[in-house]
């Protein structure tokens, strides 16, 4: 997918990139690309991959979410920024609030930020599980957000805590998603989740399959929640 190719087809989903929003995605591509040769961030690498499957993938959230209707957004588990950072250069009234287990990751979306001239962007290292026990970020965000993180059980256990009451976890899976959700019912219930909606598209060109989840925050996650660092992922909530 080229720019043009890239700002066309979001136009027809009703997000109309302005010139500086266009340019502030091709600096994206070239801090990433620049920092990949000395750290792992992406296996992908060329330009039209980038724009396909990191920069409009993530922007694919808002097809089906309204992203002028939240202010605070947590990432949780961003790596190279998807799909925070994206959503933030269209949606620049978003507060971003991005969590990474790795400290140089941490470091890459830093200077991406001052790149990219981003404000209203937090990072922290820390673990999902220890993050969410923080009471200054426990139940405080509009929309939680993962991309193909973990397995959705788990995920349910390290995003839905962070959500605040009648706000949303939202997952960007990819095939086989839908599976996944017919397994997450009891993380959803026990975490005081529901779900809202599932919706599956196709990417374009390449076609692979993409599920966006939204999980609606019913009632408080019990203070058990999230469990211990690697517990959700060796013991799912299944």
């Amino acid at each position: 997918m080229n720019r043009e190719q890239f700002r066309q087809e979001l136009a027809k989903r009703d997000i109309v990139l302005n010139d500086d929003q266009a340019a502030k995605f091709e600096t994206y591509f070239n801090v990433l690309t620049d920092w990949n040769e000395r750290m792992n961030l992406t296996a992908i690498t060329d330009r039209d991959g980038v724009y396909l499957k990191h920069f409009f993938d993530s922007l694919s959230a808002a097809f089906y979410y309204d992203f002028k209707s939240v202010q605070t957004v947590a990432d949780i588990g961003a790596g190279a920024g998807f799909p925070s950072l994206p959503l933030k250069i269209c949606f620049p009234h978003l507060d971003v609030t991005i969590v990474d287990s790795l400290n140089k990751r941490i470091t890459f979306l830093h200077a991406l930020a001052e790149e990219l001239e981003l404000t209203g962007v937090s990072f922290f290292h820390d673990r999902a599980e220890q993050f969410a026990r923080k009471k200054e970020h426990r139940e405080q965000y509009d929309l939680v957000m993962a991309r193909a993180v973990a397995r959705l059980p788990v995920l349910s256990e390290l995003c839905l805590p962070l959500v605040k009451k009648n706000g949303t976890f939202l997952a960007m899976k990819g095939a086989g998603g839908e599976e996944e959700v017919g397994e997450s019912e009891k993380a959803f219930r026990l975490l005081g989740g529901r779900l809202r909606r599932t919706d599956r598209f196709l990417l374009p060109e390449e076609e692979s399959e993409r599920v966006i989840v939204q999980v609606e925050k019913m009632n408080p996650t019990q203070k058990k929640y999230p469990r211990k660092p690697g517990t959700p992922n060796r013991q799912p909530l299944l």
